[in-house]
């Protein structure tokens, strides 16, 4: 019930920042790598409930062709209120069911090209709409390995998508070796409020394969390899002359290390993914979070992600011709004037504190997202584009039973 990691930059930009994204993503990428044993249910059954709240800005400084001066005023875009619930059943000692649900609201205004304000959407109460998403995942426990079979919903007014999944994995006698493949396919329905006429369809399918190595007490590692395939419609109704490809390939390569220091009772938790995709995107995602134990039953964990990100081949930056300005000079095939697509870097600054008290577990965290330009990796990113800002704050609760 998240966005896929690989897809930072959309969860902070995008116009619909949860969608239901990539299974299979979800259920081979872990946070905390598990130490290695035996394969069986839980033993307990489990109950979490939390609720996201995400809300983006932009500051109004870039001068557009043909626009007015900008104020510097803050632009308020995107807010998303999300509660959600997952729940874990154990069904003797070599099944188990997995089933949760998401409503996100939505509301809020975006803008059509670049970080325009003129450009925004700014219908009476700007945009809202709500997004309701549900999945269910039933696991058969081997001695050594598991098999999965998961199915995936989520529906909002111009957005239907449907999913279903499959993932093994395997351990070694020593159970310090585990092998992960998992393969999925998504159907998906793509309307748009603004032009009731539009009824386009999108269908992706995806695998990944992994391993979780034990290197000794203390240390862990994970290697995952993705390849996803999608044909059909990805423009975004909702931005001025968007015209995409009707097929992209994405591919993924994410390196996980948690050390466990044991002096301190703490763990250190580190990734790097690399995300190239055939729009031209190339993308780099560094990770870490030191995890604290202290006062018995608490921890607290801030976090650090650096992402940076190059443009699709087909992105053009702002014209400064105020007779072709907002559009891309030219008549090309593909073209986009999305920031998401632009080249950029973002960092995210995290801190999570959590409780454990015998069966149950409560949380809060905060994360502030900033993406710039200037931050790309290696050089500057695309010019005429504002600095975006987002503040999450996630509180959860669970129990075990």
């Amino acid at each position: 019930m998240a966005a896929p990691a690989w897809a930072e930059a959309a969860v902070a930009a995008t116009d619909r920042p949860l969608r239901i994204g990539s299974i299979v993503a979800a259920a081979l990428s872990v946070t905390a790598l598990p130490a290695a044993h035996a394969e069986s249910a839980p033993e307990k059954g489990s109950i979490a409930l939390k609720y996201l709240y995400y809300r983006d800005f932009q500051k109004n400084d870039t001068q557009y062709p043909g626009e007015p001066k900008p104020d510097g005023a803050k632009f308020d875009r995107i807010t998303v209120k999300a509660p959600s619930v997952l729940l874990v059943v154990p069904i003797g000692s070599d099944w188990s069911v997995e089933a949760g649900a998401t409503v996100d609201d939505v509301s809020g205004a975006t803008p059509r090209y670049y970080s325009s304000v003129s450009g925004a959407t700014k219908a009476p109460g700007g945009m809202s709409d709500k997004r309701n998403a549900g999945d269910v995942k039933v696991t058969r426990h081997f001695s050594r390995g598991a098999v999965a079979v998961g199915v995936a919903t989520s529906s909002e007014n111009d957005y239907d998508s449907s999913a279903v999944s499959l993932e093994g994995r395997y351990a070694t006698e020593d159970n310090n070796t585990t092998f992960h493949l998992g393969a999925a396919a998504t159907r998906d329905k793509i309307g748009s409020t603004d032009d009731p006429a539009l009824d386009e369809r999108r269908r992706t399918n995806e695998v990944m394969a992994g391993v979780t190595q034990v290197l000794g007490a203390n240390d862990i590692v994970q290697v995952n390899l993705g390849y996803r395939h999608g044909a059909g419609y990805f423009n975004d109704p909702y931005k001025s002359a968007d015209r995409r490809p009707d097929e992209r390939n994405q591919g993924t390569l994410l390196a996980r290390w948690n050390h466990h220091v044991v002096p301190l009772g703490s763990t250190l938790r580190s990734s790097y993914r690399f995300y190239k995709d055939s729009f031209g995107i190339a993308a780099h995602t560094v990770e870490a979070a030191w995890v604290q134990p202290f006062a018995e039953w608490w921890s607290v964990t801030p976090s650090l992600r650096y992402y940076s990100q190059g443009a699709a081949k087909f992105y053009c930056d702002p014209s400064s011709d105020p007779a072709v300005f907002p559009f891309c000079p030219g008549s090309p095939t593909f073209a986009t004037t999305d920031q998401r697509m632009s080249a950029f870097g973002a960092v995210t600054l995290g801190i999570k504190l959590q409780l454990r008290w015998e069966d149950w577990t409560g949380d809060v965290k905060y994360e502030r997202y900033t993406q710039k330009s200037d931050w790309k990796l290696g050089g500057s990113g695309s010019p005429g584009i504002d600095p975006l800002y987002a503040d999450m704050v996630q509180v959860g609760v669970s129990k075990a039973f």
